[in-house]
């Protein structure tokens, strides 16, 4: 039995918990989160023990690994704990608020040699590899990328030091992808534009008004340049009333293709196929984990350092819309 210890109680907790329920000889023993009503209730779906300290919910039962699962800004004295005891560590996406945040938990992962893994489940479709496959025999020169959908329904989402912003917290998806299919970005230029009037306050827990617009862009646009010479362009918008486009797009000589969590479509000009993911990317991206801990394989697809990579890629653009300059990166190959 793979004992588990789920810190968080929010929605993508409960996701967490119902894949983790479904999978044969795991177990969510403990769930911990600072309000304890949303502790108790995700702890009775699963017939775990609540806690609202994080110390007491990693020593109370023997665990074999934890999950992180909480809002942006609350990163960092979970994973400090969770390293502390050297245990497998799956942290949500964006793994912090900040890039400095983010290199120190890198630093420890590497320093204590666990296992890891983090929720950028697109990596888990099968179609990634079609396209990883496809685009070593024709790379790629142009691409677009997109998260178009409405403002997250949470009090904290509009405020830049709690989510990190649009770029960061949803984005970020789509910025993974890029780094997968089209190499590590060098340099990126952004803009953002708000609704005039917008800007309002919250205090430091993030309580407040989900209405509040807050001080995050309501869209976002930016150019990268790739190491491999390839050149995108990036669009970033929370205006709908609902998700409307979520996708990497790319051209090479001869096809385009578009990827997605609904599958990949490739377009050679003259005939269009769709390929459908066979099982849910993020069922799988749990499984892996699972396994890695018990030893089935030697990592998964999202480790935490491919993470922090495709955060600092993140912070690049988000810099850049604040600042209107440009941001060169490292641009080292993945």
């Amino acid at each position: 039995m793979t004992r588990i210890a789920m810190i968080g109680a929010g929605g993508v907790a409960q996701r967490h918990v119902g894949v983790l329920s479904t999978l044969a000889d795991v177990q969510v023993v403990t769930v911990t989160d600072p309000a304890p009503g949303a502790a108790e209730a995700l702890a009775a779906t699963c017939d775990a023990t609540p806690f609202t300290d994080i110390e007491r919910g990693l020593e109370a039962q023997d665990v074999d690994a934890a999950y992180v699962c909480v809002p942006p800004f609350a990163h960092g004295d979970a994973e400090r704990a969770v390293l502390a005891r050297g245990l497998p560590m799956f942290v949500e996406k964006p793994v912090s608020v900040d890039l400095a945040l983010a290199e120190e938990i890198d630093r420890l992962v590497t320093e204590t040699g666990v296992v890891t893994a983090t929720g950028y489940h697109w990596r888990c479709l099968e179609q990634v590899a079609t396209a990883q496959q496809m685009l070593e025999a024709a790379p790629a020169l142009l691409a677009s990328g997109s998260w178009l959908d409405k403002r997250p329904p949470v009090s904290w989402w509009g405020h830049t030091r709690l989510s990190g912003g649009q770029v960061i917290e949803q984005l970020t998806h789509v910025l993974d992808l890029a780094r997968l299919l089209l190499g590590e970005p060098v340099e990126v230029y952004a803009a953002g534009a708000r609704r005039a009037g917008s800007e309002t306050s919250t205090g430091s827990d993030g309580e407040g008004d989900p209405a509040e617009a807050g001080d995050v862009d309501d869209a976002t646009a930016a150019t990268v340049r790739f190491a491999s010479g390839a050149v995108a362009t990036l669009a970033a918008t929370s205006l709908l009333p609902a998700k409307q486009r979520a996708s990497l797009h790319t051209v090479s000589a001869g096809f385009s293709l578009e990827l997605s969590e609904a599958g990949l479509v490739v377009d050679d000009g003259s005939s269009r196929e769709v390929h459908r993911p066979s099982a849910d990317p993020r069922t799988t991206v749990d499984q892996e984990f699972v396994d890695a801990v018990r030893g089935r394989r030697a990592s998964t697809r999202a480790p935490y350092a491919e993470a922090v990579r495709t955060h600092r890629f993140g912070c690049a653009v988000a810099e850049s819309a604040r600042t209107g300059r440009p941001v060169r990166l490292g641009g080292e190959q993945s």
